[in-house]
Formats: C-alpha cells, sequence, structure tokens
C-alpha cells in the first residue's frame, strides 16, 4: 500500500478507469458476438448488428481502451468472418 498521498489518489483513478475500460471491452465484445450471431442464423437485423459492434470499436478506439490499429484490425477480422458465412 502507498503512503504517498498523491500515488493513494493515482491508485483510486487507476482503478476507476479499470473498470470503465474493462466494461467498454465487454460491450465491444458482445456486440461483436451478436452481429456474428446474426450473421450465422440470417436475422433481419443483421446490418443494424454489424453497424452496432463497428460503432462500438470505433469508440472505444476514440476513448484509448483500444489501440487504434487494434480497432482496425477487430473490424477487418469481423468483417472477413461475416462475409466467410454470407457466401
Amino acid at each position: 500500500m502507498a503512503n504517498i498521498r498523491s500515488q493513494i489518489k493515482r491508485n483510486r483513478q487507476n482503478e476507476r478507469r479499470r473498470i470503465k475500460n474493462k466494461a467498454v471491452r465487454s460491450e465491444v465484445k458482445t456486440r461483436v458476438k451478436r452481429a456474428v450471431q446474426s450473421a450465422e442464423t440470417g436475422a433481419e437485423d443483421q446490418a443494424e448488428a454489424l453497424r452496432a459492434a463497428v460503432k462500438r470499436i470505433d469508440k472505444a478506439a476514440a476513448k484509448g481502451v483500444i489501440h487504434k490499429n487494434q480497432a482496425g484490425n477487430r473490424k477487418s477480422r469481423l468483417m472477413r468472418r461475416l462475409a466467410r458465412t454470407s457466401s
């Protein structure tokens, strides 16, 4: 445990950020999973699910939760996966 007041505050801030980032990452995974499931089942809201997944990935990159190159890789991987299932 830190003795310095500024470090104690920094620890509190880091913990809050860690929890928020974890929630954002979880949301991204959920949206991607829903997009893949809707593509595999051929649901009507397939395009909407894909749009929501890409939007969440972009937001996570904008907030700095994931790196912008990582966001690009995830979107590319998602598009390829959906193209394979639809064809």
